[in-house]
């Protein structure tokens, strides 16, 4: 394919880009790029500083904002069939590397100013094929405890890194005041092979369990799995928010930054957004094993295969996962250094202006560089809170309604965990293992 420099967008003024490389812009004609994206808090600040890119390009921006699940289902869809309805996606690790491999998506290859090295090894390997980059890294994130270090206090409990679940359950309950309106835990109960299971699969590992042993045959109805979904339905079902089985991440910041949760386990990304008083930071639980208690992710932008578009969308998104973008947030006189993306470039964490921001920095930091994707011998797959595989996502999906209905009583633990184990095996014997 053909490289292109960046953009090389810079600031000059508080909300405005300028363009350094316009000679690569005069060869640009107007056009509409469709963008589809989820709608957390870092793609819809995306909207606004884009306004600049719009001004300076001519280049329409027609966004669709989808909630994580839906987006999902229908990015997915129109990019398996070659629908055409986007020029650029939101994406992640899990699909990337699979849908680059199958052709779905176009390589990204940037120019030097882009400086890919500067993207963090774990994101950018993550979202490669074979060496090549498939989609670029939007934000990133792993997972850790984020929790109100005066409700603890109060409450007489501490809250260490990598504490045990035990621990974890008897802080909730210590913090658990629902008559004053404030939940011991908030987690994701929403089913999605990308909401309730990346707690729960997390959970699931650092119990020491899997979804499938080295055969890809499935260990949902093994001992590591029902302790660990035990220790769930017991923490989120007693010390959570009612209808906690509707809640995903969107819903949980709400409520947290309402005051109403004690402890949030989710991603690392969400300390951007929060607006209470007090809240402190830590590693992620642990029932005993070392690698997979903290999830890593990033939602990324990747080009379908056979845009008509895909040279104007490809520029675009080596502008908006540049340096220069992070340097626009933190100008723009609606967000800051606070609200830049993060998970993605060594450049972001080095920055003075940064971690004097951001106190959840080091913490984040943590989390990434610890987090352990790589197969192993008791999780024979690459993939923390998933399964990088195209069968995962049949059944995540199928498995997240079960856990759904555990935590909401309509089914018991065994129950929902004999029915998961039979669709799972199902689901793998039809696609050949």
């Amino acid at each position: 394919m053909t490289t292109f420099k960046t953009l090389g967008l810079g600031l000059i003024a508080a909300s405005t880009l300028a363009l350094s490389a316009t000679s690569a812009m005069a060869a640009s004609h107007a056009k509409k790029l469709t963008i589809a994206i989820v709608n957390n808090g870092h793609m819809e600040n995306m909207k606004k500083v884009a306004e600049a890119y719009t001004k300076e390009t001519g280049v329409q921006l027609n966004w669709v904002s989808l909630e994580e699940g839906v987006l999902r289902e229908q990015v997915t869809s129109d990019t398996a069939t070659g629908g055409g309805q986007y020029d650029i996606i939101n994406i992640g690790m899990q699909e990337a590397p699979i849908w680059g491999k199958a052709g779905w998506i176009e390589p990204l290859n940037f120019g030097a100013e882009y400086d890919v090295d500067d993207i963090l090894p774990a994101m950018r390997n993550g979202l490669s094929y074979n060496g090549t980059l498939y989609a670029a890294p939007f934000y990133g994130e792993s997972s850790m405890v984020m929790y109100r270090k005066d409700l603890a206090d109060a409450a007489g409990v501490a809250i260490k890194d990598n504490d045990s679940w035990d621990n974890i359950t008897k802080a909730a309950a210590a913090m658990h005041k629902p008559d004053a309106g404030v939940y011991g835990a908030c987690l994701r109960g929403k089913p999605g092979w990308g909401d309730n299971m990346a707690f729960i699969t997390t959970m699931v590992n650092s119990h020491g369990g899997a979804w499938f042993d080295k055969d890809f045959k499935p260990t949902i109805d093994t001992p590591e799995w029902k302790a660990a979904i035990n220790a769930y339905v017991n923490l989120l079902g007693k010390y959570g928010p009612p209808g906690s089985e509707g809640n995903s991440f969107n819903e949980i910041l709400a409520l947290y930054n309402e005051g109403k949760c004690g402890m949030w386990i989710d991603a690392t990304i969400a300390a951007s957004f929060l607006k209470v008083d007090n809240v402190a930071y830590a590693q992620s639980p642990n029932a005993g094993n070392p690698v997979g208690a903290n999830w890593l992710w990033a939602w990324a932008m990747a080009v379908p295969s056979g845009s008509p578009n895909a040279e104007e969308a490809k520029k675009f998104i080596e502008w908006s996962t540049s340096k220069d973008y992070i340097k626009a947030v933190a100008a723009h006189p609606d967000f800051g250094w606070g609200s830049v993306p993060t998970g993605t470039r060594a450049s972001t964490y080095a920055s003075a202006e940064f971690k004097a921001a951001a106190p959840f920095a080091a913490a984040e930091m943590a989390a990434i560089e610890s987090a352990a994707p790589a197969a192993t011998d008791i999780k024979p797959y690459v993939g923390v809170q998933f399964a990088a595989i195209p069968e995962f996502p049949e059944v995540g999906g199928v498995v997240a309604q079960e856990m759904a209905a555990a935590l909401s009583g309509a089914k018991s633990v065994d129950e929902a965990l004999k029915a998961s184990q039979e669709a799972a095996a199902k689901i793998m014997k039809e696609a050949g293992y």
